[in-house]
């Protein structure tokens, strides 16, 4: 075990180590959400029994998913603080166990659904940790970057399992291959959390105290807040009571809308026009890839240049590379859409939690974004059943390209007007 004993360091070089085993952990976290797109909505029908143009039905296992992630990530975030973040990140991992074993037994849906709620509660307990420790690990100038990573290689792990579980499904079966599949990548992590991961919390409180001491550039938190704020306080501070996080969490809220879509419509219209699974498989992955890699420079790019123009030009070009989607007749143009909506999504998704990491104090950043990632997770939800009753409504898959491209628009005109810069070397707190 790491001797904790202080002083300790901020920076990604000096914490090097544990950094690198909390990128993998994220990655393991990206395949095990992974493993339930493409394959599972594609073969809905086929394999788990939903009937044709059942948009609702199909999409319950996604508002399911939304509200469970949403809820979870505000309670792992008040529970790192007390508890400590490798707890909580090792409970995600036994709340994943179950989860490949439901899919391959399933008689119903109903069992899927029930194997996304327990995919939830994984994804809101180890997601929100990964995040959170390599901002505990990191300087404040290299949180963009520190996001950009954790997402950069989370994002791969889902892309990647989506293109591999569409091989291992056509090859050996649906149910056979997500067993296998899930049961080594939750394995595999929660060994290595058991031994390699570290606890980070020390890094946070050291940051407080450094900041109190501090006399030179300040971030701009919010005023008017305790010393010791109850969840209440914080949870309205980032709802509404503070204009710059309301227009933070309600971005995140909608840009779900697209990653609800990505999940659960778009592998279903494809797989209606005829194409074959690992032909879906890679579709999918032209965002799920973009998105991914391009993360690892845009996060670095908003250390330098600020967060608010990242965030408001991903949300217009990641809304926009899906309403070109239903124009496009060839898988060229569909991939190229793709990319074009993963890039969006790379450059407004790390950027949005780092604009609240950057004005959320050390001693409740951990809340603060786990009240973020509730609002944001929660988008998974609306944006389901918002696009399950739209198609369901029209009988059509189309009116759901308008519907997401068209909320990310106003939702990152919402930003413009109502945030600001975050990072406090561009605009600090003044004196």
């Amino acid at each position: 075990m790491t001797n904790l004993s202080f002083p300790h360091r901020h920076g990604i070089r000096d914490n090097f180590g544990q950094f690198a085993h909390q990128v993998v952990q994220v990655f393991f976290v990206g395949l095990t959400l992974g493993m339930m797109r493409t394959v599972v909505p594609a073969l809905s029908e086929a394999e788990f029994g939903v009937p044709r143009g059942s948009f609702l039905l199909l999409t319950s296992f996604v508002v399911a998913f939304g509200v469970v992630k949403g809820s979870l990530n505000f309670v792992a975030g008040r529970l790192s603080e007390r508890l400590g973040r490798k707890r909580v990140l090792f409970w995600g991992w036994l709340s994943a166990v179950p989860i490949p074993l439901l899919i391959y037994f399933a008689p119903s849906w109903a069992w899927i659904v029930a194997a996304t709620v327990l995919l939830g509660v994984n994804q809101g307990f180890t997601w929100s940790m990964t995040q959170t420790s390599k901002l505990d690990l990191a300087r404040g100038d290299q949180r963009g970057f520190a996001i950009g990573v954790n997402e950069f290689s989370g994002y791969v792990g889902v892309a990647l399992a989506g293109i591999v579980t569409a091989y291992l499904a056509d090859h050996f079966g649906a149910r056979t291959g997500l067993l296998w599949f899930g049961l080594a990548s939750v394995g595999a992590a929660g060994l290595a959390t058991w031994l390699w991961v570290e606890e980070t919390l020390p890094w946070a409180r050291l940051e407080a105290k450094q900041q109190a001491a501090s006399t030179g550039l300040k971030p701009r938190y919010p005023k008017k807040v305790s010393a010791q704020p109850g969840t209440w306080e914080l949870f309205t501070l980032m709802t509404w009571r503070d204009r710059r996080l309301a227009a933070f969490c309600q971005a995140g809220l909608v840009e779900k809308f697209v990653d609800a879509w990505m999940w659960v419509i778009y592998p279903v219209w494809l797989f209606q026009r005829g194409l074959p699974l690992p032909q879906i498989g890679w579709l999918v992955g032209a965002y799920g890839f973009t998105w991914g890699v391009a993360q690892f420079f845009t996060g670095h790019l908003s250390d330098r240049i600020g967060r608010l123009g990242p965030i408001v030009w991903g949300m217009w070009l990641c809304g926009g590379g899906v309403a070109l989607m239903p124009l496009l007749n060839t898988t060229t143009g569909l991939g190229l859409a793709g990319a074009l909506s993963g890039l969006g999504m790379a450059l407004l998704y790390p950027n949005i939690s780092a604009a609240v990491a950057d004005i959320a104090h050390p001693d409740w950043r951990g809340s603060a974004i786990g009240i973020y990632r509730f609002w944001r997770d929660f988008g998974y939800a609306v944006g389901a059943l918002l696009l399950g009753v739209a198609a369901a409504v029209t009988g059509a898959l189309e009116i759901t390209f308008w519907l997401v491209g068209g909320a990310m628009a106003l939702s990152g005109l919402a930003v413009r007007l109502l945030a600001e810069e975050t990072l406090p070397r561009i605009n600090p707190a003044s004196a």
